[in-house]
């Protein structure tokens, strides 16, 4: 199928023996987030093997975009049964818990439309036999374009704000990072730098090796499973696939510099852990475990982000991206950069339709009975 002047195919990732090269090649000449790698994206082909489908966009026999479609089935309700396709996500709730964040095609500057807007019409065109293509996490006005491009009902599933700290400006104005803060955070974040010097020097220490990472990684699983918990969809380290996942990302990139694990001390004592991903000189924070302290004055988060923020400006990075989520440190830290949003590109099922009714007048109970509880 043709769009304009580009090309679309598709073909088993399983059977191309060249995706590789291929996904690199195109990751060189286009913008990506580290989610859109092959540093991110070609693990996640090796871990998890997902019966995935490379979309291919060509400009005669230039590579200018590429995607990889899984093809799955949703049971919800207990009686609705939706054929989906999902861009860079399996489908399996525990296997997506690593929880893919500015998601899209992978497009060559300056053609993204072009190729988002050619994949998707091979999609509806050449694949009729899927409900719904779910799509997250995803910016919102891509979002919005994308529903545009099909003329396909957008269901939102998912949404949430994203915040960060612009390094380089940073670096470029000659200040401190917290100069940049409210004074409130600022006030916060120098008592509790003071507090925890009184237990010895607050410094950030790396680990020296592979297993000395994998081991401030595992230390951050008791500490993120007591702030989120151990269900469905709460601390991925209940999740044994998830931290299969990660233990082998570190393994793999952590001598290459795609990930950075830090321990924050004060003194001998290990106040907070964090895990980042590195890509192109934007740091982007993925996890975290910080130690519970009976004294509210002290904030072990936020005098690590800080330490951290600071290290990174002085080691040349340019953006350091809290990523998606409304959690309040998050805007007490960085600033608002895009809104996120999980999203469901509907066909026109009756099946969907019955469920968007029933899903509405559900919203709609639920909001006159909180408005009648609050009378």
């Amino acid at each position: 199928m043709t769009a304009g002047l580009l090309t679309v195919t598709t073909e088993p990732a399983s059977k191309c023996a060249t995706l590789r090269s291929d996904w690199l090649d195109l990751e060189h000449r286009a913008q990506p987030t580290v989610f859109l790698s092959w540093q991110w994206l070609g693990h996640w082909l090796q871990v998890y093997k997902p019966d995935a489908l490379v979309l291919r966009v060509m400009e005669g026999e230039r590579l200018v975009g590429l995607g990889l479609v899984v093809e799955s089935e949703e049971r919800r309700h207990g009686l609705l049964k939706s054929r989906c396709l999902r861009l860079h996500q399996t489908g399996h709730k525990l296997l997506d818990q690593i929880w893919i964040e500015y998601n899209g095609f992978l497009a060559e500057r300056g053609k993204e439309d072009a190729v988002a807007k050619a994949s998707l019409e091979h999609l509806c065109r050449t694949m009729p036999e899927w409900d719904e293509f779910i799509l997250g996490a995803i910016d919102a006005d891509e979002a919005d374009h994308y529903a545009k491009i099909t003329g396909l009902y957008k269901h939102l599933r998912w949404e949430a704000p994203c915040f960060g700290v612009d390094l380089d400006s940073l670096r470029q104005s000659g200040g401190t990072y917290l100069d940049t803060l409210s004074r409130n955070t600022r006030h916060q974040i120098n008592r509790a730098h003071r507090l925890y010097s009184e237990r010895g020097e607050v410094s950030l220490v790396r680990p020296g090796s592979v297993e000395e990472a994998l081991a401030v990684f595992d230390a951050i699983g008791p500490r993120h499973l007591e702030r989120w918990g151990n269900g469905p969809d709460q601390s991925g380290f209940a999740n044994p696939d998830f931290v299969r996942f990660h233990r082998e990302l570190i393994r793999e990139q952590w001598a290459e510099g795609g990930v950075d694990l830090i321990s924050v001390m004060a003194g001998d004592e290990e106040i907070a852990f964090l895990y980042n991903l590195l890509h192109n000189k934007v740091v982007y924070f993925y996890l975290g475990g910080m130690a519970v302290e009976t004294d509210n004055r002290l904030k072990p988060g936020l005098v690590g982000h800080a330490l951290c923020i600071e290290d990174y400006r002085n080691q040349g990075f340019d953006y350091y991206d809290f990523m998606g989520g409304d959690e309040r440190y998050k805007s007490n830290l960085g600033h608002f950069h895009r809104n996120l949003v999980q999203i469901a590109l509907q066909r026109p099922r009756f099946k969907l339709k019955l469920e968007d009714v029933a899903r509405r007048a559900r919203n709609r109970w639920i909001g006159e009975a909180s408005a009648n509880n609050e009378r």
